[in-house]
């Protein structure tokens, strides 16, 4: 069972203090984090959820229908949802939310289990540009798929196992002078006392799958931070969370779907698409990435259902938008000098929308100016946020979209502090108010 710490109501909060639609969406945040530890699981997460509200889940090896209302399909990590409105035509515009499924962490190894000196411990490998002394001293799990031999995929994922020590102070004097972390000597995690050889980490990963552990022909298995998401702060105004860099991003075009519903929003209401891709922090260059043709296979077959030609197709793209949703980053108070002079995004001020020279990310005026009208329409704040001139900045699925398939994008997304850490950190209020900003891009508000 999943929960979420929270402070109690308080009738004295400070000034400032979420509302209770804001901590709710929050403490939904947190839940849908707390059940989902992988990739795999996040993409179940809002099938599952999408399916209780009336959606249909869809096999990409069997025809589709033609017919409005709200689908959904998952391949491997990835997943996208849709809602066709009635009245929908062949040159109806969609309206793109993309997100990614996964955080960087540790992926587990071939041969996993190892070990010496006693201890029994698990081969695994970096995923990513995770902040590796984050993830020291902290309680994981395993989670993620196994595949047996018949080619069936069973989700598995273990209570807490797993513990990456750090060297005590009195073996490394010089610890707080500056930390050096080898990445294979030092982040293999013990998770048991022993012989190594007769440990079996697969069997345990079979037995919380319920399957047995000889069946197993493949895995895809990841670390995640055992410790659930809280909100905490002054008037509960904070959210501490694993993966929130980018399952917020997720979450936030869940519940618009969510919102919408499979009966759609009617009128010239454009086709809502929330295109959630596994494998951003590694390129994207995946089937289920979004360098890979997922998103293109799905719009394509979403208009044939239409009766759309190659030509009316295409008259559809050019109409359309992509709000590229992931996190940035807010000032820091211990580093400000790490942040641009002019734009100083704060948490809980609002949402960002995300600029770059180099396009790095996708925004151009255009898509800025579509930004702030949703913004309006939602109710919630713009920050625009740059990086410093002496520090690149990352990317984003943005411009791969946007390459790809021609579609105007902007890139967008929920501040943070501790960006790739085990545990993120952003404001109650962000979190809500991009929600807002997910529903009014997904109902068209940018047309």
């Amino acid at each position: 069972m999943t929960r979420v710490t929270t402070s109690a109501p308080d009738p004295t909060r400070p000034a400032g203090s979420p509302d209770e639609q804001a901590r709710a969406a929050a403490e939904d945040l947190g839940a849908f984090v707390a059940a989902s530890p992988s990739s795999f699981h996040a993409a179940a997460q809002v099938r599952d959820r999408l399916v209780a509200r009336g959606f249909s889940e869809l096999d990409e090896a069997a025809p589709w229908p033609s017919s409005p209302g709200g689908y959904v399909v998952v391949r491997d990590g990835g997943v996208i949802a849709w809602v066709v409105p009635t009245g929908a035509g062949p040159t109806t515009p969609f309206t793109v939310l993309g997100a990614h499924t996964d955080s960087p962490g540790f992926v587990l190894k071939p041969r996993p289990t190892t070990g010496r000196d006693g201890w029994v411990q698990a081969g695994v490998e970096v995923y990513g540009g995770p902040l590796l002394n984050s993830w020291l001293d902290r309680e994981l799990v395993l989670a993620g798929r196994l595949v047996t031999r018949d080619g069936a995929s069973h989700l598995t994922r273990t209570e807490p196992l797993l513990r990456i020590p750090q060297l005590a102070i009195h073996l490394d004097r010089a610890v707080n002078d500056g930390l050096t972390l080898d990445r294979q000597q030092h982040t293999q995690p013990v998770w048991s006392l022993g012989d190594p050889s007769r440990a079996d980490l697969l069997a345990v990963l079979a037995g919380a799958a319920g399957i047995d552990p000889a069946d197993v022909a493949g895995y895809d298995v990841v670390t995640a931070d055992a410790q659930h998401p809280a909100v905490f702060g002054a008037g509960g105004t904070l959210l501490a969370s694993g993966r929130l860099d980018n399952l917020a991003s997720v979450h936030a075009g869940l519940r618009a779907l969510e919102e919408i519903g499979p009966e759609g929003l009617g009128g010239d209401a454009p086709i809502a698409v929330l295109a959630a891709f596994d494998h951003e922090e590694i390129g994207s260059e995946t089937r289920s990435g979004a360098a890979g043709p997922f998103l293109a296979d799905v719009l394509s077959r979403v208009g044939a259902g239409l009766g759309a030609s190659a030509d009316e197709h295409h008259r559809a793209l050019a109409g359309s938008l992509c709000v590229s949703a992931d996190c940035g980053h807010g000032v820091h108070p211990n580093y400000p000098e790490r942040h641009d002079p002019a734009n100083r995004p704060r948490l809980g001020s609002g949402v960002l929308l995300k600029i770059n020279a180099n396009q790095r990310y996708a925004t151009d005026g255009v898509g800025a100016a579509a930004w702030h009208r949703i913004c309006a329409d939602a109710a919630a704040d713009v920050q625009e946020f740059v990086s410093n001139n002496v520090l690149p900045c990352g990317s984003t699925i943005g411009p791969i979209t946007a390459t790809r398939l021609g579609i105007r994008t902007v890139d967008v997304g929920l501040p943070l502090l501790s960006m790739h850490s085990a545990r993120e950190l952003a404001a109650v209020e962000d979190v809500a108010a991009l929600g807002r900003a997910a529903r009014s891009a997904l109902a068209g508000a940018w047309r």
